[in-house]
């Protein structure tokens, strides 16, 4: 088949592990013809967002990438929340897909897109959603711009979409109210990851502990990330320093923002149990995922979440409603600092149940986040 993906509405990040890629690599390994349109916004340095050059080249998925500018009228802050390029029909027209995947709804693409389909009516069109509350409409301009330019262009398009997949619970709540989305043309297609089988595990899991030299006795507790006062590291630090076993190892993975950088420090140098790795690829973060026995995230979401749970990780995370799906006997949820000491000294007292937990993330992995299935989704 061919397959088409579009990221004109969000950012395509070479070298990732993000939904975007995971979904083009699996199509790409499943012998399809893919191709990546995708706008110029990428991550500089591991960091912060930027832009990079317009072109075509062989992506680090394995598709080819064609990457847009925006189109060039008006002031740019306008350009990247209109996001129009030009083309797009053009090369929609050219390469003739059997299935478009077009990743956000909020661009001003998705009525091209809609516009082939009308006149393609077998071509299958998917667009995935990763608005919610938390991070789309929460100022007065976002506001005025997702109400009045982002919902009427949706609706315009909606008769052409067969599914809007949505990555979480919120994000399904989010197209309802502020795009004012039918319940029945929502579907939950959850941020997923890649699931080893036990050899593939085990392998990675002892590879992991012993390039880090950790023994097998230790319970290792990792927190990932581009850490930001948002992503509560510092919280975890001083919850973790009111345990006193000596078999306690927290791993910082991650580029630590300047705003915290000083008070991190400051908690870790009291804290031998603590170890700064720096910045992993997503390769290298899962094999150390793998090695560890619990994942840490009591801040902002991150895909790193559902990723550990892949890597049978139980998990102490932030009490919101998009990880309810995901916190069922394998962990914590907690929104408190008070509430993670708590989990803290109850894996303290009992840390042998994390072994069952374990279990219970790959059972939930398995069961919602493998992208190997939800690949082969977008193609029926």
């Amino acid at each position: 088949m061919r397959i088409l993906h579009f990221c004109l509405s969000c950012f395509y990040i070479d070298n990732y592990r993000y939904q975007e890629n995971e979904l083009v690599r699996e199509h790409v390994a499943g012998g399809h013809e893919v191709l990546v349109v995708a706008s110029t916004e990428t991550y500089l340095n591991n960091m912060s967002l930027g832009y990079t050059e317009s072109g075509e080249y062989l992506g680090s998925d394995g598709a080819q990438v064609m990457r847009l500018s925006y189109s060039a009228v008006g002031p740019f802050f306008l350009r990247k929340k209109i996001r129009a390029h030009r083309g797009v029909y053009a090369i929609l027209d050219r390469f003739k897909p059997d299935v478009i995947m077009f990743h956000g709804l909020c661009g001003w693409e998705l009525l091209t897109a809609a516009r082939y389909k009308r006149a393609n009516p077998h071509v299958r069109f998917y667009v995935d959603s990763h608005e919610d509350a938390n991070n789309s409409a929460v100022g007065p301009m976002s506001t005025l711009l997702h109400r009045f330019f982002y919902r009427p262009l949706i609706k315009r398009s909606l008769p052409s979409i067969d599914k809007v997949l949505c990555i979480s619970l919120e994000t399904m709540d989010f197209a309802r109210t502020t795009y004012g989305l039918p319940e029945e043309i929502l579907e939950f297609f959850p941020l997923g990851g890649f699931i080893a089988d036990d050899e593939t595990y085990f392998e990675k899991r002892n590879r992991a502990r012993l390039e880090s030299d950790l023994n097998d006795n230790q319970t290792v507790f990792l927190q990932s990330g581009k850490f930001d006062e948002k992503k509560k590291l510092v919280e975890s630090l001083v919850a973790f320093k009111k345990t006193t076993s000596p078999d306690f190892v927290f791993l910082i993975v991650g580029r630590i923002h300047e705003s915290i950088q000083q008070e991190v420090e400051r908690l870790s140098a009291q804290d031998p149990r603590v170890r700064h790795l720096g910045w992993k690829g997503a390769d290298e973060l899962y094999e150390l995922l793998c090695g560890a026995d619990i994942y840490i995230q009591p801040g902002s979401q991150s895909a790193t979440m559902q990723m550990s749970l892949c890597a049978r990780c139980p998990v102490m995370i932030a009490d919101v409603p998009s990880h309810e799906p995901f916190v069922k006997g394998n962990g914590w949820k907690v929104s408190t600092l008070e509430e993670q000491i708590s989990a803290f000294r109850e894996i303290e007292k009992n840390p042998d149940n994390l072994r069952d937990m374990s279990s219970r993330s790959f059972e939930i992995a398995s069961e919602l986040l493998d992208y190997q299935r939800m690949a082969k989704r977008i193609l029926i």
